[in-house]
């Protein structure tokens, strides 16, 4: 409920607190990546990485996409009406377009600033080949897993105790682990192959974007929320 009655710079300078924030995940994977001896178990350790941006960004309390997928649905499921609903869509929308502005910075300075060796950068331009490797369906698919995680680590942390660092970190290495997509992460990903003339608008769009966003938004929402909410609804 504070999140939704935030004013609309509060969510856009927070939401792309948290895009340029989960830029971390690529640069540290890319990192790892270089520095570890090319062994079958190094994509084990290389996975790591990915939690980097999502423990600024969890810990900072920035404003993320999939966060919000789960929380600033519970009200709305708790009082269903059209005030709230508005309120919910003008969240995510200032969140998403946030969180892609600053993924779009990160990934321009990563680019242009000089700031990566060139065999750091040719790691992280790889990373991002094999996420757009995947077929439209397979990005969706994948995208409701992250969805359902990134809910999941929500639900899960309020009663973490103080082992907040151990949850976030289980539950995003699975994500790069499994190959799972996440459009604000994986974002960054995308810019920094579109910047280096790597591949096309429309196939940042059309083929990552589009149906990683749609996947997010139906694990953390339609799926996990729901589910969630509906064990304790009768009881609220």
């Amino acid at each position: 409920e504070e999140a939704l009655l935030r004013p609309a710079s509060s969510l856009w300078w927070s939401g792309a607190a948290a895009g340029l924030s989960i830029g971390f995940s690529l640069l540290t994977q890319a990192l790892l990546h270089t520095l570890l001896p090319d062994q079958p178990w190094r994509p084990i350790l290389e996975s790591f990485g990915y939690c980097t941006g999502f423990l600024i960004v969890v810990l900072a309390r920035e404003q993320l996409f999939t966060e919000n997928t789960l929380t600033a649905v519970l009200p709305l499921m708790a009082d269903w009406n059209w005030t709230k609903l508005r309120l919910v869509l003008r969240l995510w929308g200032i969140v998403i377009v946030a969180n892609m502005a600053g993924a779009l910075v990160f990934a321009g300075f990563l680019r242009y600033a000089a700031v990566l060796a060139p065999e750091t950068e040719a790691a992280a331009i790889d990373i991002g080949r094999q996420l757009l490797a995947n077929p439209p369906a397979m990005m969706f698919c994948k995208g409701i897993v992250s969805g359902w995680l990134i809910a999941a680590m929500v639900w899960i942390l309020p009663s973490a105790e103080g082992s907040q660092f151990w949850v976030i970190t289980l539950l995003t290495y699975l994500i790069a682990l499994g190959g799972f997509t996440h459009i604000v992460a994986g974002s960054v990903e995308a810019f920094l192959l579109l910047l280096a003339g790597k591949t096309s608008l429309v196939a940042v769009v059309g083929r990552f974007a589009l149906p990683t966003f749609l996947g997010n938004a139906a694990g953390g929402t339609a799926l996990f929320a729901l589910i969630s909410y509906a064990q304790i609804k009768d009881e609220i």
